[in-house]
């Protein structure tokens, strides 16, 4: 596997057979068509806590914290991916999630835990593997890898 924080799969039994042990969060994107959708649908399946804000600042922010999950390794699946986030009228929200997602799995690649005082985690986003977002990583050279 590559070193990358972005996964593609077929399915999420691949994505739980591959992270034994790790904490899944299970996305809907199917569901998740709208930056408002996809909010609610990640503050759910990663427990958010209550005081959690509902934008882009807020994702940031509890995605940098995670104290509340005790698994060292993280995995974000959207599942149905072809449809996450369809209905944003600009790719541009789009691709500030995905900004978002690649540095704070850089941010907690490079942790020192000894100097923060944090509990260490691997992040990574894993895709339902789909066209429409392996052209979007690619388009975006964004590496990723296949879970086999």
């Amino acid at each position: 596997m590559k070193n990358t924080h972005f996964l593609l799969a077929r399915e999420e039994s691949d994505v739980r057979k591959t992270f034994l042990g790790a904490f899944v969060a299970h996305i809907d994107g199917g569901t998740a068509t709208s930056v408002k959708d996809f909010h609610e649908a990640i503050s759910t399946a990663m427990h958010f806590p209550d005081y959690s804000g509902k934008n882009l600042d807020a994702l940031d922010e509890m995605l940098n914290d995670l104290e509340w999950i005790d698994e060292k390794k993280v995995i974000i699946y959207i599942d149905r991916s072809a449809e996450w986030l369809s209905k944003e009228k600009s790719e541009d929200k789009l691709l500030t999630i995905i900004d978002i997602f690649d540095a704070t799995a850089e941010d907690w690649k490079w942790l020192d835990e000894e100097e923060e005082g944090v509990a260490k985690k691997e992040l990574q986003i894993v895709f339902q593997d789909s066209p429409r977002i392996r052209t979007l990583l690619e388009d975006q050279e964004i590496p990723f890898d296949t879970l086999d």
